[in-house]
């Protein structure tokens, strides 16, 4: 039976994670609608950001494509890997790497707060290819099995 690309899969643990986090989180205080977001709420809007930035990442070649890590693990590196592409502009990468920064420093923030730990494997960078004009990341290797 085919597994689900790693794309994917990386969406699937993303949203699962995203929406565990929406369950944690505490109901916002009506009386405090101009109260700073909290760290989980700023995170997902940052995220947003994110995805709109990277958009339908077209291209027409594999140059065009390129990765960034998003979010950060407790140990270290990032949380994930995007794809993204540079036909949409100079600007595109330049506002996504401080986006994902600004993501990953919240979240190591948060990760130092709580005493968050885990498993510390290395999500090494699979690259970007152009697959029917769409920036996605190559396919790797399946370790676990």
């Amino acid at each position: 039976m085919d597994r689900p690309p790693l794309v994917c899969r990386y969406a699937l643990v993303l949203c699962t994670l995203l929406g565990m986090a929406a369950c944690t989180a505490a109901a916002p205080d009506p009386s405090q609608a101009g109260a700073p977001l909290d760290g989980r709420a700023a995170e997902a809007a940052v995220l947003a950001q994110i995805n709109a930035t990277i958009g339908q990442a077209p291209c027409s070649s594999d140059a065009q494509c390129r990765t960034v890590g998003i979010g950060s693990r407790s140990c270290g590196g990032p949380a994930a890997w995007r794809a993204w592409s540079t036909q949409t502009g100079g600007e595109t990468g330049e506002r996504l790497h401080g986006l994902a920064e600004q993501l990953a420093t919240s979240q190591r923030g948060r990760q130092t707060d709580s005493g968050m730990a885990s498993t510390c494997l290395y999500l090494a960078d699979p690259g970007a290819v152009c697959q029917a004009q769409r920036c996605v990341l190559k396919k790797t290797p399946n370790v676990d099995n």
